[in-house]
């Protein structure tokens, strides 16, 4: 599962429940509780165990059939070399394909091709070997890898848990100071996070908690999928691929209902 972190909690509001005339408050709480609306954060970190990269080719023709029938051959082969290697056909998908004409620079007048293919790698210790091997058979366009969860939602699962955890832990030194304790759980709300560069979403916050709740965390900016050159690649693909850790990092609002002792 890895290693679980737990991040501090922060006390957001404090407030009294003044109920009067047998008015129920709107959060729940009764004339002999208090309210306690705390803040908190969890994370907890997991070795990513697969990975994704894009790899393609790009040729030049003097006309678009030729080119588009060399770029074909080469797209061939770096299937074939890819299922030499073990990686499944149901992981293999084609994510482009363009024939252009060149109307600018030396190969004006030329026709350029490039298919590329996204390729998922289900064991993270063969992604290395998967770039080096369709670089071996001429791969002139490679991005990645990304390193992922195969199973997020256990990874996210574990740190709204942590979260919840921090929440109470706070919760209660807030009721010991005060003399009190924690009679109920009036509301929780997950405020949603992030995964490594996947953005987590929240539930909406209403409009009684949207002042006191944190904000969510803006979403990770778009991948940029990239041609590398051709020496990064050779040195992309000699390199050995380092899984290291992907971080699930989530909020949570939690309302609580304090008594006296």
């Amino acid at each position: 599962m890895g290693n679980h972190k737990f991040a501090g909690a922060s006390l957001l509001a404090l407030t009294v429940a003044a109920c009067s005339g047998g008015v129920d408050d709107p959060r729940g709480v009764d004339r002999a509780e208090t309210l306690l609306s705390v803040s908190a954060t969890g994370e907890a970190d997991m070795r990513p165990d697969e990975a994704r990269f894009q790899a393609g080719v790009q040729n030049w023709a003097a006309n678009a059939e030729a080119a588009s029938r060399e770029t074909q051959e080469d797209i061939e082969e770096i299937v074939a070399a890819l299922l030499e290697l073990g990686i499944e056909d149901r992981d293999i998908q084609t994510s482009a394909v363009n024939v252009q004409r060149i109307d600018y620079g030396d190969r004006r007048g030329q026709f350029q091709a490039y298919n590329t293919l996204t390729v998922r790698v289900r064991d993270v210790e063969l992604a290395g070997q998967a770039v080096t091997a369709v670089t071996g058979v001429g791969a002139n366009i490679v991005s990645g890898p990304e390193l992922r969860l195969s199973d997020p939602e256990t990874a996210a699962n574990t740190a709204y848990a942590n979260a919840y955890a921090n929440a109470k832990k706070r919760a209660e030194a807030y009721a010991e100071a005060a003399d009190m304790e924690i009679s109920r759980v009036l509301y929780i709300r997950d405020a949603g996070g992030s995964q490594g560069g996947r953005y987590l979403g929240g539930a909406m916050a209403t409009a009684m908690d949207a002042a006191a709740a944190p904000p969510p965390p803006p979403p990770p900016p778009p991948r940029v999928v990239r041609t590398a050159p051709v020496a990064e690649q050779a040195s992309r693909a000699s390199s050995t691929i380092m899984p290291g850790q992907t971080t699930s990092a989530v909020s949570v609002q939690v309302d609580f209902a304090l008594r006296e002792k």
